[in-house]
């Protein structure tokens, strides 16, 4: 089976592509550094559209996904967009912790993975 990968550096690669599933880097704010929760999750969701629309396929076909929080306070706040962007009847498996993330600037990351 072939491996597609995009947006790829030295690091990693922010899709993958295998199997009939797709797999996305971790996404932080990077359009909204420093700003709330809900501001960052709703950046970091529309990144997520975004590359899943390149990958040939969207947040309904979403099977799992992760969310780390810099402050499991922040826990109501961030669902709060969550639960307004994640169609009805199509919620993914999902886990939610605390973590320290790479850069102080960013208090939510998240991970999915979606079928193609």
């Amino acid at each position: 089976m072939t491996i597609e990968r995009s947006h790829t550096n030295q690091r990693m690669s922010q899709i993958v592509k295998h199997g009939g599933l797709v797999y996305l880097a971790g996404q932080v704010a990077s359009g909204a550094p420093g700003a709330s929760v809900a501001e960052q999750t709703r950046d970091i969701l529309e990144r997520i559209d975004a590359l899943l629309k390149e990958a040939g396929t969207d947040k309904s076909r979403i099977l799992t996904a992760t969310v780390w929080l810099t402050d499991i306070g922040t826990f109501d706040e961030m669902n709060g967009v969550w639960d307004a962007w994640v169609p009805e009847g199509h919620a993914p498996a999902r886990a939610c912790v605390e973590a320290r993330l790479a850069a102080p600037q960013y208090t939510v990351e998240i991970m999915v993975t979606a079928v193609a």
